[in-house]
């Protein structure tokens, strides 16, 4: 099995495809990363010698931020708007969209389940009033 930057690649997949499962690397840089690394991106990853897999790695150690480095480079991206009190980072502490999506319908993602408001209010004051009369 092939492990490169702490993550095991799946065996029956093309390389291609595998090395998408590491953060920070989608299909543009994968097919980039084998060319480079002369490795047919058709193989298997179960076909891979281990100096094939050791191009690979140095490859991406050297010219890209991947995995760990790279998620602790936006979480400090995300952070710094914050504490900025920029418009993206208010939107980041409510737990809102960021890029301009609309909230009236949809967005649920990322607000989360809905909650009702005000429903219980009513349903009380509804009860209360039928008991008076």
């Amino acid at each position: 099995m092939a492990r490169i930057s702490g993550i095991d690649l799946p065996k029956e997949k093309r390389v291609e495809i595998a090395l998408t499962y590491i953060y920070g690397i989608g299909r543009a840089l994968s097919n980039r990363i084998l060319h480079s690394a002369s490795v047919d991106p058709d193989k298997r990853t179960k076909d891979l010698t281990g100096e094939e897999v050791s191009k690979i790695t140095s490859i991406m150690q050297k010219t890209f931020k991947i995995e760990g480095d790279l998620r602790r480079e936006v979480a400090a991206n995300i952070k710094r708007l914050m504490d900025i009190g920029s418009y993206r980072g208010l939107r980041h502490k409510k737990g809102l969209p960021v890029r301009g999506q609309r909230t009236k319908t949809n967005a649920r993602s990322r607000k989360g389940p809905r909650r009702t408001v005000g429903a219980i209010k009513a349903a009380a004051a509804k009860a209360t009033t039928g008991k008076k009369q």
